[in-house]
């Protein structure tokens, strides 16, 4: 039997923006879904692990984020729909979209950016397992703060609530928003 590709949803943007809760709600949207949770990516480095918004994590995070795009086109192919949540700055994007331009899956890149205020309330008040110090919630979420063309990709969710973010994240997905279309390829001799 023959299956249809799916998609595959990157869903970001700084931590405590929300973002898992939001996946674990776009991903009952649709079924068959697949839920990637990229903090667990880097759980499953047992030994060495470095924390990802650390400089010297810049190898470590390379190879997780080609973990994630592995995982995610494998269900993308077998026909699931992705919603892959996690810190992914446009500066991660480059294997996502080699990947979405070599099998023709739509990609879409969402980001979830609520402004700094409730960013750090939100971050601080995580989980016991979550990142919860204020410096380095600050340099992720100024990390999204400009996103230069990937701009109308951002969601300011500052004042929504989960329900209307979930609403936002979807009408963007139907109306093909957050979709990253194909690269262009040079001409031949360039």
């Amino acid at each position: 039997m023959r299956v249809s590709p799916s998609e595959v949803i990157v869903l970001t943007g700084p931590p405590g923006a929300g973002k898992s809760t939001v996946a674990r709600m776009v991903v009952e949207d649709r079924s068959p879904s697949v839920h990637l949770h990229s903090d667990d990516f880097w759980a499953f480095i047992r030994n060495g692990v470095v924390a990802p918004y650390l400089p010297q994590a810049a190898r470590q995070n390379e190879v997780v984020m080609n973990a994630l795009v592995e995982a995610a086109f494998a269900y993308a192919a077998g026909g699931y729909r992705v919603v892959l949540d996690g810190v992914v700055g446009p500066w991660f994007l480059a294997p996502f979209r080699t990947r979405a331009d070599a099998t023709g899956i739509p990609l879409h890149y969402v980001v979830l950016r609520p402004d700094e205020a409730v960013t750090l309330h939100r971050g601080t008040n995580r989980g016991p397992d979550a990142l919860t110090d204020e410096e380095p919630l600050r340099l992720m979420h100024g990390q999204f703060a400009d996103l230069g063309p990937y701009e109308p990709h951002a969601v300011d969710s500052t004042h929504h609530s989960v329900q209307d973010t979930v609403r936002a994240v979807l009408r963007g997905l139907a109306d093909e928003t957050f979709l990253l279309r194909p690269q262009a390829l040079p001409a031949d001799g360039e």
